[in-house]
């Protein structure tokens, strides 16, 4: 079933119809309902716990009752939202440098101008910091920026990073430790709740059904036409499962629902939903690596749509999880199973192993090239994305194209460089196509 909805036509204004799918209105509907149970948190007095995506312990977070609060989502809801740029030049304004990461200035700058969350309110204090490390040096300094301003109980979780890409049981070992050790004695103590091994076995159980229907949705993309857009359409698609929902009920339902209308639409035979209406031509099949911009989100969407390119896979949509290459959240054995989801985030992952990864989406996607948008104030996934480039040119085939652009700072996004460089890129592919057939 499909809900066609025009915001524009009261206004009179000429656009193409937005389409609103169950999976698209439930989601909306949790990402509100957890908005508001964090900003009532002072009237329920439930307690709050800020985390970050990548290797976030959700499943673990409810055992104790406690809210989840993820800074990366809030500045990307600034993002969208058209306010990041005011909140980071506030941020700068207190010191911090035009290098740091934007999600970081935006978040501070929200912090210093009201913590407003999307629903007008203020966000509560956090009751606790937890950080799982997985691959990014800022989170560190970040919550320790967070901590000199609330002063509240501060937990890191340290995950090593994958040097020789595999997961050896010492590593895993060494975080169960944790675990045991430090992590959950001081849940336990902010939350006044005692640990229940048998509560975590359940929420795991619930993410690992809702993990099967996600791979198969973003695993769809194999289809031609693809009915998904795995980029642009996939960040929305990872909301659930990366953030606060992971292990809910609601998260199960939400991949349920979706993967109920992608597989209609691969029965139709349409492409994906676009913020343009139906795709329609399916000219280029690329793999992106890196980020989206959020603050020109839907003009840079349309920058690929106009030129008939979808994206087949992406590497940002297994920040918070791989996923597709074959890990399951595991009740048998529960704190070597988030050990081994912490170990395994993209961020966590070598750079050969990225290239590897890379690699088999451009040949298990049937991918015409690799789009690389480099983030400039995100040094997690610009380092060694140049030789990443290189590389994966050289074992496929296939051209690579290479675009800058920031996560929510709007003086980082130009437009006409951005549609040059995509242009050209996509011209570059129609040569080589030429020049193959003509062989």
């Amino acid at each position: 079933m499909t809900q066609r909805i025009d915001p524009t036509r009261a206004a009179g204004v000429p656009k193409a119809e937005v389409v609103k799918e169950l999976s698209m209105l439930k989601q909306k509907d949790m990402i509100a309902g957890n908005y508001e149970a964090l900003t009532s948190a002072p009237q329920t007095g439930r307690k709050v716990a800020s985390t970050f995506v990548p290797g976030n312990l959700n499943e673990l977070i409810m055992c104790f009752d406690l809210l989840n609060n993820l800074p990366e989502i809030n500045a990307i809801q600034n993002g969208m939202r058209k306010v990041s740029g005011e909140l980071i030049l506030e941020a700068e304004k207190h010191g911090h440098s035009e290098d740091v990461c934007t999600y970081v200035k935006a978040d501070l700058g929200m912090m210093a101008k009201g913590n407003l969350s999307p629903n007008g309110k203020p966000l509560p204090r956090p009751d606790v910091l937890l950080l799982s490390y997985t691959g990014c040096f800022t989170f560190m300094k970040w919550f320790e920026l967070v901590r000199d301003e609330y002063k509240c109980p501060t937990v890191m979780l340290h995950v090593p990073y994958q040097a020789d890409g595999q997961v050896t049981d010492n590593m895993r070992s060494y975080i169960v430790k944790q675990l045991r050790e430090t992590v959950i004695p001081t849940l336990e103590k902010v939350s006044g709740v005692k640990f229940d091994i048998d509560r975590l076995r359940g929420y795991l159980a619930e993410s690992a059904k809702a993990e099967d229907d996600f791979v198969w949705v973003m695993e769809s993309a194999k289809n031609k036409p693809s009915p998904i857009d795995a980029y642009f359409g996939g960040v929305y698609y990872i909301g659930p499962i990366f953030t606060a929902f992971r292990g809910t009920p609601d998260a199960t339902e939400y991949y349920r629902l979706l993967r109920g209308e992608i597989e209609e639409r691969i029965r139709l035979g349409l492409g994906p939903i676009t913020p343009e209406g139906d795709m329609k031509e399916q000219r280029y099949r690329l793999v992106v690596e890196g980020p989206p911009n959020w603050t020109h989100f839907r003009e840079f969407w349309k920058m690929f749509h106009d030129e008939g390119a979808v994206v087949v896979a992406s590497t940002y949509t297994k920040v918070g999880g791989t996923y597709d290459l074959g890990f399951r959240h595991d009740p048998r054995n529960p704190l070597e199973s988030l050990a081994d989801y912490c170990l395994d985030c993209y961020t966590n992952r070598s750079l050969p192993q990225r290239v590897g990864q890379i690699e088999k989406y451009m040949n298990d996607y049937q991918a015409d090239g690799l789009v690389i948008n480099s983030i400039k104030s995100c040094n997690s996934f610009s380092a060694g994305q140049l030789m990443i480039l290189r590389e994966i040119e050289k074992r496929t085939g296939k051209p690579g194209a290479f675009i800058e652009t920031d996560l929510v700072d709007p003086r980082y996004f130009s437009a006409a460089n951005v549609k040059n460089r995509l242009e050209s890129y996509f011209q570059m592919i129609d040569q080589k196509r030429a020049s193959a057939h003509a062989a």
